[in-house]
């Protein structure tokens, strides 16, 4: 252990038992305050994020140009409209759109009898997207139901050698032979796939404003060793805890998932491993409506390449500064435990921990509090494993209730919460009550 881990270990005892997330309470976001007079919340109907992907690069396959997609996506938020974003981040040359829909989901590629939409885009139903650009449609009458799956179709006419995807949807989208299936029944989908292409983004039109925590991570915020269709990642299993009906309603917030399985704080790779947290830091948490609060899991990728803590805390500290100076909350997590090959070596672990020490220590001074998610999973026998029940099986990844331990390892009481939606706890607990 070299000097640098051997002092944060030290520090990392001495704080031990202490809580680690510095005195606040719930804030009002920028959601909240949009359109206001400064101290005053304005709760008037607003649009909000309510489902989006971090895409990343990838080759387009032989035959996808000429067919639709019809993907599977789950609001978070109910509404009485809809926008879609599509992108084509990662083409060099334009994509061309020749129509889209939206729907509520029925079973498998099915849609439901008589909620079908025809999207436009500029009162135009076809959009061609330059390269490095993307759009967004025009609003659809449609409401949403938070927790109802949507069934977004999407006919491409020509597409980019490397088109804009999110490869591990855990979630079962469709593919149509050749033409327009974008308002075809299931019959018109022979084919299956896991991931979502072109769709990036979902907004519903909201009564109230309800606030966004964005959770930016790699594969373990990604969802990899969960089942599919389930929505067992431990976005999902947050979700559950803030729309508990047992819970105050100013609690309440969406948790759109920007993780990227693979994905390394400190270098950029589009295509395999996609942007770093700092490169795609705009579309993750600056361009969703609604995003107040940000919480960040990373770092296994990078300490497994051969990354040192010091490279990782410094990475850690930037994309902290970024977050605040862009006037959103920032929760750091400490990283989980592997014994997966390059992730549980002896250096690696040594490293694992001194981030992680450095996170117990100093991490609420400089953010808005920190989550202990390796103590969360750790094996109480071995701490630098993951405990058994945890596992999914490769030493790293984790299971169903690995997922829900981290999802239960978040303070809520700490985030920003919807203020217009009710109390908060924060409030409640103030003096005098």
């Amino acid at each position: 252990m070299d000097r640098f881990q051997l002092g944060l270990a030290v520090a990392a005892s001495c704080l031990a038992g202490l809580v680690l997330a510095v005195p606040g309470s719930y804030g009002v976001g920028p959601v909240a305050q949009a359109g206001a007079a400064p101290g005053v919340i304005a709760c008037a109907p607003a649009w909000i994020t309510g489902w989006q992907a971090a895409p990343q690069a990838a080759a387009t396959e032989d035959g996808l140009a000429g067919t639709t997609l019809r993907m599977i996506v789950l609001p978070q938020v109910s509404g009485s409209q809809l926008r879609l974003r599509l992108s084509n981040a990662y083409g060099a040359t334009p994509l061309e759109v020749g129509a889209v829909s939206v729907a509520r989901a029925g079973e498998g590629a099915a849609l439901a009898e008589g909620t079908q939409r025809t999207v436009t885009f500029t009162d135009e139903p076809r959009v061609v997207i330059p390269a490095g650009e993307e759009v967004v449609s025009d609003p659809v009458p449609l409401h949403a139901e938070s927790g109802i799956a949507l069934a977004v179709s999407v006919f491409l006419v020509t597409v980019p050698e490397r088109i804009t995807r999110h490869a591990v949807a855990l979630r079962t989208s469709f593919r149509s032979g050749p033409g327009d299936a974008t308002l075809s029944d299931a019959s018109a989908f022979p084919d299956s796939v896991n991931s979502w292409s072109v769709l990036t983004g979902l907004d519903v039109f909201t009564a109230r404003p309800v606030n966004a925590l964005v959770a930016v991570g790699d594969s373990i915020t990604d969802g990899v060793g969960s089942g599919v269709d389930v929505d067992e990642r431990w976005t999902d299993a947050l979700t559950r805890r803030l729309t508990d009906p047992a819970a105050l309603p100013g609690a309440r917030m969406v948790v759109l998932n920007a993780g990227i399985s693979r994905n390394r704080l400190l270098a950029d790779d589009a295509e395999r491993d996609g942007d770093s947290p700092l490169t795609r830091f705009e579309r993750d948490v600056l361009d969703p409506s609604g995003a107040t609060d940000v919480v960040l899991h990373i770092g296994t990728n990078d300490i497994a390449v051969g990354h040192n803590a010091t490279e990782v805390v410094d990475g850690l500290r930037q994309y902290v500064a970024r977050t605040r100076a862009e006037g959103r909350r920032i929760y750091l997590t400490t990283i989980t435990p592997s014994t997966a090959g390059a992730h549980g070596t002896r250096g690696a672990i040594g490293t694992r921990n001194a981030v992680n020490a450095w996170m117990r220590a100093q991490g609420p001074l400089m953010s808005d509090g920190v989550f202990d998610f390796a103590a969360a999973v750790a094996d109480p026998a071995d701490r630098d494993r993951l405990a058994p029940a945890y596992d999914s099986g490769d030493g790293l990844h984790l299971s169903a209730a690995g997922y829900q331990a981290l999802a239960d390892a978040v303070d809520i009481t700490r985030l920003s919460g919807s203020p217009c939606l009710g109390e908060t706890p924060a409030a409640r607990a103030a003096p005098g009550r």
